[in-house]
């Protein structure tokens, strides 16, 4: 998946130029760009699914977008339940897909 982009030079917000970061996903690097969220760089990596529901093993991922849903949690660093599509990436972040509520780490 890839985003349109609008070429710098016609631009009217001027943009700096990208800052690539690295993340960690599952143990593989994922590459994106400083400012996108952690939802952003999954998605712009072609993942469309980092969790799944406690009952049924239902797969999830971005829903709302805007952090009032659930479905994109990750754990982050070590720290579970970080919704991924407010959660800002960082440089080195290490991402964990995350199953239901109570499952057993």
């Amino acid at each position: 998946m890839t985003s349109y982009r609008v070429p710098a030079e016609r631009d009217p917000a001027r943009p700096a130029a990208d800052r690539p970061l690295t993340v960690v996903v599952d143990g593989e690097p994922v590459t994106g760009t400083a400012g996108q969220t952690i939802a952003g760089v999954l998605l712009g990596a072609g993942r469309r699914e980092w969790r799944t529901t406690a009952p049924g093993g239902a797969p999830r991922g971005v829903f709302c977008g805007i952090g009032v849903c659930f479905d994109c949690l990750v754990e982050v660093n070590g720290l579970r339940d970080v919704r991924a599509c407010l959660r800002r990436a960082q440089d080195g972040d290490v991402v964990t897909r995350q199953g239901g509520p109570g499952e057993d780490r």
